[in-house]
């Protein structure tokens, strides 16, 4: 219990700083205001100062000079207005809730010390009221437990006493709860905030951060980062504070356009986008795996995971799973590099083709590249037939500029076309003006041979590949059956398709041959659901990001896409894959999201797993409803859900199947607003949601119906992980409707664990 002078003292303290967050967010604004209007004048003036008409040489020059210091004064005004901007973000995210801890510690002095969101300062900038969870010290806050604590700080490592840790929930300028602790964050805040309703968006978590989840925040060391976590144990989370984190703690040299995340899908990428903007920090660039790979494979359909897994449950041929294997291993990309190696293979390339015209022949391009020097390496070979072939298209250009077809589009040219080719140019005669033109219309023309020079187009990659395909002798494969697979590889590029096993050694190859497929710029790279990766995906990922430190995130209990055929724990896949890199492992075993009830149950679905640790949040034990008649099975979820949307503002039917998700939506009659997501959905929806289990990767809702959880739909090899996902998604409850005999995997559970209505509903049938 706190005194009331002690408590008032707080109350006191955080009025005075709201006072003072709104004294000098009224300041900052104003002056953000003059700062626009400052901006406007200058870019008017700007505008004016361009449009200055020159003649003589002499005011060509004076009047370029006069716009290069008009464009300097533009940029000094916006990069101002961008400060002030960022400083009136700030002191809006703190007006409502400036801060959530206090520490005191005390070396020759005894100091209070409150940590939020973000930093404030007194006008003089002399003292800190608030300081930002990311400074050195703030660390003493989520590592510390009373007594003496040392804390890294950029002059090293600091020693002091925590003599006091505080925390509070402030809302409205209000505190609504505060307590002592000498743990890192006491249950009951953890109560207070995991008790709520479930969100479309994630929070960020810096009031709750985690001792564990705050050392993985603040890495800056390792090379390859890994965090396995249980289902709820906050690891995306962490994940994103701790890239707010790094832009925080190498402002000067990072930026968030160098670092990229690989999402599992759209919904999640939209679900965290709110969490480093409300921490006052750009979104770094976000992309799922399929279109990294769109991207890279201009031009073919590329199969994706969902469509994969959708066609696995309806058939999975025991070679497929082996032939599978071998292409998702570094195994086949060794064989692309002695391939490569050793003798060097025949290179076939294609004609370059303008409107049905052949611009370069094969025959052509095959004549430059024997040309080349036999010393170099295949890539640098390519680099140099690349250059002569550019320098010949260069030619093709002068000759198209001086002929008559050019001079023809020359004289049909439009006046806004004509000014788009000459706007920033200068001309000393009407003949150099002339000149300049028919080059502009002669390279429009041909520069889509360019752009295809530029992309290795010249190259024919698809059948590379199918020679690599046809001289690899994978082990445990029958020649047969890789010839019958090899066939079926050149059949689908036909059609403009490649299957996703081929992607990565497809690209390999091409990079290999090209000396491409490389970032530099990119620094850190995140991956969630790393379970979801084969060993040939992250080394693809590594070799196309090769500066970038990897961060990988997951949780192999929920490998939904190859759990079926691929058994390598992915922890021991990462350190073969990075045996020459700095890797780190954390591991996550207490789980926050899910109510006790829940959390034990998912957890005893996967007995082989590490027992997770669950949060002390009770609730009612996961139901089992078991339904005869497919009638009766539509009639219970519609009653389910009726009952849960009493209580709760998001549920999610999941399903195993997108084919199940749309059937459920067609007939599901309830008095609220029903969503069918699909991948092309961005963004989540409060009332009932239906969706495959594979688009509820990393998502939380406030209850859960798993539909149709039969012996007849789970009972093959990787279903124990799809059920796990499913239970795992539940906050508060969770329901599971099974039409005709329940899957073994439930009911081979001890019966404390659940409980079954299925007589009941049977008898109600």
């Amino acid at each position: 219990m706190f005194a009331p002078k002690d408590r008032q003292s707080e109350a006191d303290r955080v009025s005075t700083i709201v006072e003072e967050i709104k004294r000098q967010l009224t300041e900052m604004t104003v002056k953000l205001a003059n700062a626009e209007l400052e901006t406007h004048l200058i870019e008017q003036n700007y505008g004016d100062t361009a449009k200055i008409n020159t003649v003589e040489i002499d005011d060509q020059m004076e009047t370029n000079a006069a716009v290069q210091q008009q464009k300097q004064l533009v940029a000094l005004s916006v990069e101002n207005q961008t400060i002030l901007k960022h400083k009136v973000n700030r002191l809006q995210r703190l007006q409502d809730s400036p801060y959530f801890g206090r520490i005191d510690i005390e070396d020759d002095s005894q100091d209070s010390l409150y940590i939020g969101t973000a930093s404030l300062m007194t006008d003089d900038e002399t003292e800190f009221l608030i300081y930002d969870w990311r400074s050195p010290i703030a660390g003493i806050y989520y590592n510390g437990t009373l007594g003496k604590i040392a804390y890294e700080t950029p002059d090293g490592r600091q020693e002091t006493e925590l003599k006091l840790k505080r925390q509070f929930t402030i809302k409205q300028d209000r505190i609504t709860n505060m307590f002592d602790t000498s743990e890192t964050i006491g249950d009951e805040i953890l109560q207070q905030v995991l008790g709520t309703d479930a969100n479309v968006y994630m929070q960020n978590i810096v009031a709750t951060i985690q001792r564990e989840q705050n050392e993985i925040i603040r890495n800056t060391n390792a090379d390859v980062l890994v965090v396995q976590g249980a289902a709820g144990s906050g690891k995306t989370s962490a994940i994103l504070q701790r890239v707010a984190y790094l832009l925080y703690h190498s402002r000067t040299q990072l930026d968030s356009d160098q670092i990229i995340m690989f999402s599992p899908n759209h919904l999640f990428s939209h679900y965290i986008s709110q969490v480093l903007p409300s921490l006052g920090e750009k979104n770094m660039r976000q992309v799922t795996l399929n279109e990294f790979f769109v991207q890279r494979l201009h031009g073919l359909h590329v199969e994706d995971r969902f469509q994969r897994f959708e066609q696995d449950q309806a058939s999975l041929p025991e070679s497929t799973k082996v032939m599978r294997r071998y292409l998702e291993s570094t195994a086949v990309l060794e064989a692309i590099d002695l391939h490569l190696q050793g003798s060097r293979p025949d290179l076939y390339f294609n004609d370059l083709m303008l409107a049905g015209e052949v611009v370069f022949a094969v025959s052509e391009i095959q004549a430059i590249y024997q040309e080349t020097a036999s010393h170099l390496s295949l890539s640098d070979k390519l680099l140099a037939t690349k250059n002569r072939l550019i320098r010949r298209l260069q030619q093709k250009v002068r000759e198209l500029a001086a002929s008559d077809w050019a001079q023809e589009q020359l004289e049909l040219m439009d006046e806004s076309d004509y000014q788009d080719l000459v706007i920033d140019h200068h001309f000393h005669s009407v003949a150099a003006e002339q000149a300049f033109l028919l080059k502009q219309v002669a390279r429009q023309r041909l520069y889509p041979i360019y752009e295809a020079i530029y992309n290795n187009q010249f190259l024919d990659i698809e059948r590379q590949y199918l020679q690599l395909l046809g001289q690899l002798q994978p082990p445990k494969i029958m020649a047969s059956a890789w010839q019958s697979r090899l066939e079926s590889v050149k059949t689908r590029f036909e059609r403009h398709q490649i299957r996703l096993s081929d992607v990565v050694p497809f690209l390999y190859l091409r990079d290999q041959l090209t000396g491409g497929g490389q970032n530099r710029q990119i620094q850190y790279l995140f991956v969630d659901e790393m379970q979801d990766y084969s060993a040939a995906q992250l080394f693809y990922l590594h070799h196309a990001f090769p500066l970038a430190k990897m961060t990988l995130l997951g949780d192999y209990a929920q490998d939904l896409f190859a759990g079926n055929y691929q058994s390598t724990n992915i922890i021991e896949t990462v350190k073969q894959l990075f045996p020459q890199q700095r890797v780190q492992i954390h591991e996550l075993n207490n789980s926050y999201r899910s109510t006790i009830q829940i959390t034990n149950f998912a957890s005893a679905l996967l007995p082989e797993q590490p027992q997770i640790i669950a949060f002390n949040r009770p609730g009612p034990r996961p139901e089992l409803l078991v339904c005869p008649r497919l009638v009766d099975l539509n009639r219970e979820l519609s009653r389910s859900c009726t009952r849960l949307l009493a209580k709760y503002g998001m549920i999610a039917i999941l399903t195993k199947t997108q084919a199940e998700a749309e059937q459920i939506f067609a007939t599901l009659q309830v008095d609220a607003e029903v969503t069918l997501m699909t991948e092309n959905k961005r963004r989540l929806n409060h009332g009932v949601m239906i969706m495959p289990i594979y688009l509820a990767k990393g998502l939380e809702f406030d209850a859960v119906v798993g539909y149709n959880v039969s012996e007849k739909s789970f009972s093959q090899p990787g279903d124990h992980q799809i059920l796990y996902t499913i239970a795992s998604r539940a906050m508060h409850e969770l329901i599971l409707l099974s039409l005709g005999t329940p899957t073994h995997i439930v009911t081979e559970l001890p019966p404390s664990l659940y409980s079954r209505n299925g007589s009941s509903v049977e008898a109600q049938a």
